[in-house]
């Protein structure tokens, strides 16, 4: 996709990567960043893949062809103005594996940077969960609250800012089932300006949640699904980095990679999604 494409509701930009938890419906397309955003997360290393086998498992040609691949990537967008964001990430990636591989010699510390970055997930994930403050919660509360935030408007007459509920009356004709979403949250939170008042301290909906015990149960199961693939794919491409089995290594980390991450955070949206407007008139009727 050369533009981001948007919601036809309200004019806003569909939800990408982990924030698409806090969206009313899953699309496997923008949680990966759009069609476009796959292709420069995989291409990179679908091509260092293809040419270190092809080159006889030589390390300078399939080195110079992912960077080259990772700046293509960059420059397209640069040229048609889109958002560097994704490109830029996959080129920073791509710089340190090739970076570390040249320095070693080895073309399997090409992957060493991913397998690191999975430990420290996996090491934080572990921990939130110690701690009792699972991950996932911090993650979709906090991406709620914000969005909550940022979709707040204000009275352009006298700059003033409107509270919640009248925001969602404001807004109930153009965008009713927007409105219905805020509605729910304000209930949720039991306030209308973000906070939830519990005893006689006021608590920012952020953390509001952990006086749920079923919803921090729904968090906790999810943050151990993202164990359980961080962990996962440790466990596969740990012994193949190893061994210095190349190419093999590199055909799990693009199997393991951005399908795998999809799947996990469609699982994760089941569990932990708010019913809409819709489904919550059926179940009362």
């Amino acid at each position: 996709m050369d533009h981001t494409p948007t919601d036809a509701a309200d004019g806003a930009a569909p939800a990408r990567g982990v924030r698409v938890l806090t969206a009313e419906t899953f699309s496997f397309a923008d949680a990966v960043g759009g069609w476009r955003g796959l292709v420069e997360s995989t291409a990179p290393g679908l091509v260092f893949v293809v040419v270190f086998i092809a080159s006889g498992q030589q390390l300078t040609p399939p080195l110079v062809a992912s960077v080259a691949v990772a700046l293509v990537a960059v420059v397209a967008r640069l040229v048609q103005r889109t958002p560097l964001t994704q490109a830029l990430g996959g080129v920073l990636g791509v710089g340190i594996g090739v970076i570390w591989a040249w320095r070693s010699g080895e073309a399997g510390d090409y992957y060493v940077w991913g397998l690191l970055t999975n430990v420290a997930y996996l090491a934080g994930l572990l921990v939130s969960l110690l701690v009792r403050w699972p991950a996932a919660g911090l993650v979709v509360e906090g991406g709620r609250s914000l969005a909550g935030a940022a979709a707040a408007p204000t009275d352009g007459s006298d700059g003033s800012e409107r509270t919640r509920d009248e925001a969602v009356r404001a807004s109930a004709d153009v965008a009713p089932a927007h409105a219905e979403t805020e509605r729910a949250s304000s209930i949720e939170t039991g306030s209308t300006d973000g906070t939830s008042t519990i005893g006689t301290t006021d608590v920012p909906a952020w953390k509001a949640w952990r006086s749920d015990a079923a919803l921090v149960r729904r968090y906790v199961l999810v943050t151990w699904l993202w164990v359980a693939m961080f962990g996962l794919r440790l466990a596969v491409q740990g012994p193949l980095y190893l061994a210095d089995m190349v190419g093999w290594l590199g055909t799990a980390r693009l199997v393991m990679g951005v399908p795998l991450f999809a799947l996990t955070l469609w699982a994760s949206w089941v569990i932990v999604r708010r019913p809409s407007s819709a489904e919550g008139v059926s179940a009362t009727a």
